[in-house]
């Protein structure tokens, strides 16, 4: 089969390498998957970089934990899954019901386990769910990392219901994704971003409050002021934004650490966490095939959409890291592997 092998970190991505593999063939408990498309994370940008850090990834790999496609083959032992079905890939491939552990989460696709920039990829069965007949391929492919890791911090782990609102810091993946789950939910979404033209995106997507960081700088204080404090913050930028995003909550709401987009150095004041009784949440292991298919049945009954910005062919994989390294994207930039 075809697939890419990230060999070596490199600043430009040149060591993203389209190779010849063998086809793999799953075990007794693992189903096979013709992947059909993929897409890219900012943790795929980290494991590739030389500029940029990613524990626990062991090259070379096959890069990218999120795809779908179909399964075209079945181990001895499956029977909750079977050829032709539609499915997504799993993050944490074992993983599949109740708290994540340090075994459940050890292993990870496209870092220390095979990924999906792949004609195939197989997967432990109990793993994988399945993909909605709404959902394209294209569409099902943008779900394994940061779909859910912005279910589970708001939905899994933070209870949001309709009328709390939440602040997404920038217009990524995980931020787009937790605009379109607050507003599925009834909630009050708040986006922040340096383009005023992805700010009007946002507000179509449903965003009743944004906010350009750039022209405020001290927009922490800025969305307190017109919210009156927010009761979650989908924190993805880390200490260069944390001390913002404290200041921007509200009593006894929900931080939820989920990157470190800004960087990871610096010092953050604890002092608003104590005086509003902040829940101040880390989201690691991403989530498990559960709460995978929980969030699959909201999207199907609810008829979201996930936001691809572009897509790329097979053999321009490499372009596609450099895209979103960029940062010009808004949602999810996916690869096309059929």
């Amino acid at each position: 089969m075809r697939a890419y092998e990230v060999t070596a970190e490199d600043a430009d991505y040149d060591g993203v390498e389209l190779v010849d593999r063998d086809r793999p063939t799953p075990d007794d408990d693992e189903v096979l998957v013709r992947v059909r498309a993929c897409s890219l994370n900012y943790r795929d940008l980290a494991i590739a970089s030389d500029e940029l850090a990613y524990p626990g990834s062991d090259l070379p790999v096959i890069p990218l934990s999120d795809g779908a496609g179909d399964v075209v083959e079945t181990g001895d032992d499956v029977d909750r899954l079977a050829e032709g079905d539609r499915v997504a890939t799993p993050f944490a491939p074992d993983w599949v019901d109740g708290p994540g552990t340090p075994e459940k989460t050890a292993r990870t696709t496209g870092g220390n386990f095979p990924g999906v920039l792949a004609e195939y990829a197989a997967f432990p069965a109990d793993a994988v769910p399945r993909l909605p007949d709404s959902l394209s391929y294209k569409q099902g492919a943008s779900f394994s990392c940061a779909g859910l890791t912005a279910w589970r911090a708001l939905v899994e782990d933070g209870g949001l219901h309709a009328g709390e609102t939440v602040l997404a810091l920038g217009t990524g993946g995980v931020s787009t994704f937790a605009l379109q789950f607050a507003a599925m939910h009834g909630a009050r979404p708040v986006v922040t971003s340096s383009s005023d033209e992805k700010l009007e995106r946002a507000e179509a997507l449903g965003a009743a409050e944004t906010l350009n960081y750039e022209s405020t700088p001290d927009w922490g204080e800025a969305i307190r002021a017109r919210t009156g404090g927010v009761d979650h913050v989908v924190e993805v930028g880390g200490p260069g934004t944390l001390e913002r995003s404290l200041t921007a909550a509200g009593a006894n709401g929900h931080v939820h650490l989920i990157g470190v987009l800004a960087g990871q150095a610096g010092e953050v004041d604890p002092g608003p966490v104590l005086a509003k009784s902040l829940n101040v949440e880390g989201v690691m292991g991403v989530g498990s095939r559960a709460m995978f298919d929980r969030m699959l049945d909201a999207v199907e009954t609810t008829g979201m959409e996930p936001v691809v910005d572009r897509v790329f062919d097979f053999e321009d994989a490499r372009e596609a890291y450099r895209y979103v390294d960029r940062g010009e994207h808004q949602g999810k930039v996916v690869v096309a592997v059929e």
